[in-house]
């Protein structure tokens, strides 16, 4: 089965399953297969991992039509509507070109980015990369109904008098929030008290999307933290879908929305930094991702080594993307 084949084939599972006590993990296969492809593997390969991915799978539910009429936005954050919104995005796309389903969606789905730990994010983007119709409708309702509301940002949000996102992280690092899930402990650190006046603090221009990316790449080297490894894969989806926010206002709104999730993803993390590894050379890095299972270390491997090509620095993202495949991960 070629790649086009197997992301077809993928349609039929649900966006969602459980595992390991956990309900609600979000289904990798598509965003795997497209990063597997990208980092160079075969066909055989692809239809290796799919075949044993799909093992935890279930099936997709059943059908449901989107009430005519109803405005899209009516169900954001509704977690099962996600069947429904199937059927919205993929009629939306038989009468629009992908650009302008995207255009017209992006920047509203960007105010609740950080849902399911930004895989809604994550998820579009590979699937803009894919070319894949079904997949981008799939991929818009997953974000769509995991929509998540943060807490509205201060008015000042966006034009604070700090450049550097450092220092508002650093104040505020605190224990980690109780939670077991990621989105949990993300909407318990956007409750802290001063949540909302430190992350208005910075301001938001065009260096702070690549200022964010490398932090977390950093971030990630020195700490191998799980949930810093979704800042990294995140900042990289926001990378190629804010192309898609063509008004200057909206552009500077979508990346205050991600710099908000992102900051309550930094205090979910309670990542401990130590010392990063020794970057391998890249060829190696690409070979141990293409023969992992692990669909967060594939996914990160390729995020980083798209985010080099990209912004250079090839130390940051290759620092991280060797401690992925060294196995020293911290579940966290």
């Amino acid at each position: 089965m070629t790649f086009i084949d197997l992301l077809d084939a993928s349609g039929q599972y649900d966006a969602e399953f459980d595992a390991g006590g956990f309900t609600g993990l979000s289904n990798h296969l598509p965003m795997a297969l497209a990063a597997l492809k990208r980092l160079g593997a075969d066909d055989a390969r692809l239809a290796a991992f799919a075949a044993r991915y799909s093992q935890r799978l279930r099936p997709a539910p059943a059908p449901a039509e989107w009430p005519a009429g109803e405005p899209w936005r009516a169900r954001l954050g509704q977690t099962n509507a996600w069947p429904a919104y199937r059927h919205l995005f993929l009629h939306w796309l038989v009468t629009e070109s992908a650009d302008a389903v995207l255009q017209q969606t992006v920047p509203t789905l960007m105010a609740g980015c950080g849902g399911a730990a930004f895989h809604g994010l994550i998820r579009v983007a590979y699937a803009v990369q894919s070319g894949h119709g079904q997949e981008l409708a799939d991929a818009l309702a997953y974000w769509a109904c995991r929509w998540l509301d943060l807490g509205a940002p201060l008015p000042s949000s966006g034009t604070g008098t700090r450049a550097d996102p450092a220092p508002p992280l650093k104040a505020l690092t605190q224990p980690r929030p109780a939670g077991e899930l990621i989105v949990d402990r993300m909407i318990a650190a956007a409750r802290q008290p001063d949540f909302d006046t430190t992350t208005a603090s910075l301001r938001i221009n065009d260096r702070t999307l690549p200022r964010l990316a490398r932090l977390s790449a950093r971030l990630y080297a020195r700490s191998g933290n799980f949930t810093a490894l979704h800042l990294v894969t995140s900042a990289q989806a926001m990378s190629v879908l804010l192309p898609f926010v063509d008004d200057p206002v909206a552009t500077v709104a979508a990346v205050a929305s991600y710099w908000r999730a992102y900051a309550a993803g930094f205090v979910a993390s309670g990542a401990v930094p130590g010392r990063a590894p020794a970057a391998r050379p890249w060829p190696e890095l690409m070979a141990a991702a293409r023969d992992s299972d692990d669909d967060h270390l594939i996914k990160l491997v390729d995020a980083c080594r798209q985010a080099q090509v990209i912004a250079g620095g090839a130390d940051d993202w290759q620092r991280a993307a060797t401690r992925a495949t060294t196995g020293a991960v911290n579940n966290a």
